[in-house]
């Protein structure tokens, strides 16, 4: 769906974007992670044609990027963009058409949409009396009624309390599920692994890290798993490191011991349970895989003190 090459961005004195290339894939939901400043919002802007990049290049669906392109996306700012003082129903339709749709055609689509999420009786309130997370599914609605082919979404779920969040996870869903391509911006962790196919990981400006989900937490597997076992010997201790693992951490309760044990490089699973069944019950072992707020933090840590 979206090539993004080489985009170079500066202001002033600070470069956003430095030579950042990213492949969105078709029908994904991809995730564009970083920390605040990082330039995820830069991106954004490039993609939505509010700003231009200093120099690369950006295709759409195989066309060099151009303001036709517009019709086809729909964005959700981080900060709202919704006008105040204008009646909700009123302002749907014409932000309806402004991305090309008739008034009538408008006015269905918004009362479907408004029917879903069960905000009919919005129509004629203003946005200043709506609490944020109120503003926030009628931006939503706004972002997405045109039924765009790329859906950029700028930290979705801020202002939302967990149910609401919830309703907008569901409908992004479905709405992936009904063909469409979404970028999900944020420097949250918490939904990534709900939501997202691929991700890129953008720090100081630059890509570090961009992949499948599956595959970047595989990649940052560090052969650690816990283990919980009953002795053979009433008389065993807790185990020790040797040279087919480092025990990490040990403790003893009431019925069983526990251990964190991290295998060596020339050994695997097999091995060490070869080791360790003529000497313990093994109750269960696990496989500790990093979260993706585990390799957020470790990725972002360790360019920071490059």
């Amino acid at each position: 769906m979206l090539d993004i090459r080489n985009i170079v961005k500066q202001y002033a004195n600070h470069r956003a974007l430095d030579d950042v290339s990213l492949f969105v894939p078709h029908g994904q939901i991809f995730g564009l992670l970083g920390p605040n400043g990082a330039g995820k919002t830069s991106l954004i802007r490039i993609i939505n044609q509010i700003t231009a990049p200093d120099s690369g290049e950006i295709y759409f669906d195989g066309e060099l990027l151009q303001p036709k392109h517009i019709s086809q996306i729909g964005y959700l700012p981080e900060e709202r963009g919704l006008y105040k003082k204008m009646e909700i129903g009123e302002q749907m339709i014409y932000l309806a058409q402004l991305k090309g749709l008739s008034k009538e055609d408008a006015k269905k689509k918004i009362k479907y949409w408004f029917e879903k999420l069960q905000i009919e009786s919005w129509w004629n309130k203003k946005v200043e009396d709506l609490s944020k997370g109120m503003q926030q599914k009628v931006q939503f609605v706004a972002t997405v009624l045109h039924e765009p082919q790329l859906i950029i979404l700028d930290e979705p779920f801020s202002g939302f309390d967990p149910v609401n969040a919830q309703i907008i996870q569901d409908e992004i869903l479905e709405l992936n599920k009904r063909g469409a391509t979404i970028i999900y911006s944020t420097h949250r962790m918490e939904s990534v692994e709900q939501l997202c196919d691929h991700i890129a990981l953008i720090n100081k400006s630059r890509k570090i890290l961009d992949g499948p989900v599956k595959t970047i937490k595989a990649a940052h597997k560090s052969q650690t798993y816990r283990l919980s076992y009953l002795p053979k010997s009433t008389n065993a201790e807790l185990l020790n490191s040797n040279e087919l693992f480092t025990v990490l951490e040990s403790k003893k309760d009431e019925d069983e011991l526990h251990a964190k044990i991290q295998i060596s490089a020339s050994y695997d699973l097999n091995d060490v349970l070869s080791f360790l069944i003529p000497q313990i019950h093994v109750k269960q072992i696990l496989e500790i895989v990093p979260s993706m707020n585990d390799i957020f933090i470790d990725q972002v840590t360790n360019k920071n003190n490059a």
